[in-house]
């Protein structure tokens, strides 16, 4: 005889099977086997019976991957049961194709099934999963029509509904009607203001909870310390952590890592450390919460030394370490992080290329920057709206405007950010008229300007000397947008004014704000001065400032320069020794260029690199070739009591010479050059770069502390005003 394939069923001859049927049903293991049954019921026109496919479509929910074929059998029983209608919505709702719950509401409603206090909730729990809020606010009034309004467990599940959609004013009056409330009800209601973003509501219900002597479980204390560490509130925070020890709660391994994120969060790396180190195993919650607090601190090594020790890293710790070296200064070691998580076969999401491209946008490596957009570009994030706004202000820091401008042209969808990012990138490199041309345009389209944006186009107006429209930009914040101006729009005024040496106009706009002036405001004001000469308004912006920040490196050195200035040599002596006794230093300039995919630092009078010789051997050659077009160097910045000789050595050593002469040295005659300075470009190097990109036919961009200077043909697009 031959064997029978291990799925097969063996039927005994009609008309036996109805009482066979049954047994079969019971003993089946698999989908096909079941499959073999409904035919011989439908074969032998059994399919009137309830009862056997009652028993096909429970078995069925008994199996795995079964569901589809369980919704199949119910569509044939003419008028099934409420139990085993709730069974099926239950299986549904918890499974990974919520959206069929509603198929078996909707069959229920249509034959007229009866519904009792355990059919709403499972659709309800669908409803969340699949953002249903039209049919839940549909099921809310059935529930009503059912008189199910009042049942704890449909009410529970209506504020679950509303709270995980979005609308926690609607999950409250849901729940302050409740006249029974457990300690799940309470829970949902805590987590759904957190997932609004209403922490302060959160720490509020969590009171109200306590008062009404309701014992919080851990998942109410997990949600309560999250709520605290998102909203900063330490203070609360510990009396949570209190709380849980003077009421003997089990600290587990969720309510451990929710201390330890908590006090992270807020920057008390202390507390949270303590409590880290006593964790055993350490979570990967927890450890990237303390990676995290330590970079937001500039503690970034002490980061990676907790991201070192991880084990089994998944890609929320890489992109909080990536983004902890992006946002601590460290752009090149956040580069060199994502390449080795590529090497590890760990696939990006969109929070680490936002990480990435910011990296690269505050590294301004051209290069780099355009490999991550083709890297972008490859791994399918080429349309997502945030990547491309942030692509675009990367290729605008990096210097290379077109590309940005290449960006917005083929963005299918523009927000404000989308409009403010390119206004900011004609802004920084000295196009007002395009800035201006977009903000315009912006309006045209309907798209409302934001704050932001008045910053960028203010900006561009400063540093164009446009004080019309500026003034007329600034008073159309209120007048049109009913935007009031901060503290960055005064300073953008205040530089605007300052830039156009109308000083009295800047000082009294600043005694006009409606607030306190902040150290910008003082330091835009100092600048202006600095810029014109105007020593003892100077003095008195620097002082002003001081009082607000004592340890500002850029006041001391202003009121250092104003008294070398007027050969005051005894204040200098006094502020730069109270400088030293504070620990104030005056930050060094630094210059960087990218060649051949590698970065190159300089900082003054630089001789660490291992061709500093041939580099200052071709910066004599450079000198040498300008002096034959009439260049002399500019010593007035040079504010240190040295002979003239020794002046003229330390503005020709600065960083960004030094790194122009490198990419000479390296590559001949480059088309074009690119140096990213951290502090302001000195009147020296200004014209020395004019020069050189005349006797040498080349174009240069350096990237300085607020803007762009691209040098062509002997002349610059900042068109010396800068």
């Amino acid at each position: 005889m031959a064997t029978l394939p291990p799925t097969a069923l063996a039927f005994p001859p009609h008309p036996a099977n109805q009482f066979h049927l049954p047994s079969l049903l019971t003993s089946s293991t698999s989908l096909a086997q079941l499959k073999q049954i409904h035919t011989q019921i439908l074969k032998t026109r059994l399919d009137k019976s309830n009862s056997l496919l009652f028993k096909l479509l429970l078995s069925s929910l008994s199996l795995p991957s079964s569901l589809d074929y369980a919704l199949s059998v119910f569509t044939q029983i003419p008028k099934p049961e409420t139990h085993l209608c709730n069974k099926l919505l239950r299986e549904f709702s918890r499974s990974n194709e919520p959206e069929k719950t509603l198929l078996v509401y909707e069959r229920m409603r249509r034959v007229d099934v009866g519904f009792d206090r355990f059919s709403l909730p499972p659709i309800l729990k669908a409803l969340c999963k699949v953002n249903g809020l039209i049919d839940g606010l549909e099921l809310h009034g059935f529930a009503l029509k059912l008189s199910f309004g009042s049942d704890p467990f449909v009410e529970t599940g209506l504020v679950r509904m509303y709270a995980s959609l979005g609308m926690p004013v609607e999950a409250r009056l849901v729940f302050d009607k409740m006249l029974h409330r457990d300690v799940v009800s309470w829970s949902i209601m805590i987590d759904g203001y957190c997932q609004s973003g209403l922490f302060d509501k959160a720490l509020m219900l969590f009171e109200e909870m306590k008062n009404a002597n309701v014992e919080p479980d851990e998942i109410v204390l997990c949600s309560v310390l999250s709520a605290c560490g998102r909203a900063g509130q330490l203070d609360h925070g510990r009396a949570v952590h209190e709380f849980i020890a003077e009421n003997n709660v089990v600290v587990d391994s969720h309510l451990a890592s929710a201390l330890v994120v908590m006090y992270a969060s807020c920057g008390s790396m202390d507390a949270a450390q303590e409590l880290f180190e006593d964790m055993s195993p350490k979570t990967l919650v927890a450890s990237t919460a303390m990676l995290t607090g330590y970079s937001r601190r500039g503690q970034v090594e002490a980061g990676r030394a907790i991201f070192d020790e991880m084990v089994g890293k998944d890609l929320v710790c890489w992109s909080a370490m990536i983004s902890g070296y992006a946002e601590s200064d460290s752009p090149q070691k956040a580069l060199e992080l994502f390449n080795e998580m590529q090497m590890r076969g760990i696939k990006p999401d969109q929070i680490t290329m936002l990480s990435v491209i910011s990296a690269c946008a505050h590294l301004g490596a051209l290069d780099q920057a355009k490999w991550i957009h083709e890297f972008a570009d490859r791994n399918g994030f080429g349309e997502a709206l945030p990547v491309n706004n942030a692509v675009m202000d990367m290729y605008a820091k990096c210097g290379y405007l077109e590309g940005a401008k290449s960006v917005f042209q083929r963005m299918r969808r523009k927000n404000v950010i989308s409009w403010t990012s390119m206004i900011n990138a004609f802004a920084i490199h000295g196009d007002a008229d395009n800035a201006l041309r977009f903000f315009h345009q912006m309006k045209a389209q309907n798209i409302e300007p934001n704050g932001v944006t008045f910053v960028g186009v203010l900006y561009a107006c400063s540093h164009a000397g446009l004080v019309q429209e500026g003034r007329e930009i600034f008073a159309s914040m209120t007048a049109e947008y009913n935007i009031l101006p901060k503290h960055e729009h005064f300073g953008c005024m205040v530089d605007l004014y300052g830039r156009a040496k109308l000083l009295r106009e800047a000082l009294e706009l600043i005694e006009s704000m409606p607030f306190a002036p902040n150290v910008v405001i003082w330091g835009s004001l100092m600048a202006a001065c600095r810029m014109h000469g105007e020593f003892e308004l100077g003095e008195f912006a620097a002082k002003r400032l001081l009082e607000l920040d004592p340890e500002h490196d850029g006041a001391h050195v202003l009121l250092s320069n104003i008294y070398a200035k007027t050969s005051k040599w005894e204040n200098v002596g006094e502020v730069r020794n109270l400088m030293k006794s504070r620990g104030i230093l005056k930050e060094k300039g630094c210059s960087r260029i990218e060649l051949n995919n590698e970065t190159h630092e300089f900082l003054m009078a630089d001789r660490s690199h291992k061709q500093a010789e041939e580099i200052y051997e071709k910066l004599d050659e450079v000198v040498g070739k300008l002096q034959l077009i009439g260049y002399a160097p500019n010593t007035d910045s040079v504010l240190v009591d040295l002979e003239e000789d020794e002046k003229k050595e330390v503005v020709l050593w600065h960083s960004e010479k030094l790194a122009l002469c490198y990419a000479l040295l390296s590559e001949g005659n480059r088309s074009c050059i690119r140096i990213v300075k951290n502090l302001r470009v000195c009147e020296d190097c200004h014209t020395f770069f004019k020069l050189v990109s005349k006797v040498y036919g080349t174009e240069i961009v350096v990237r300085d502390r607020t803007r762009f200077h691209h040098y062509k043909d002997g002349s610059c697009s900042c068109k010396d005003y800068w």
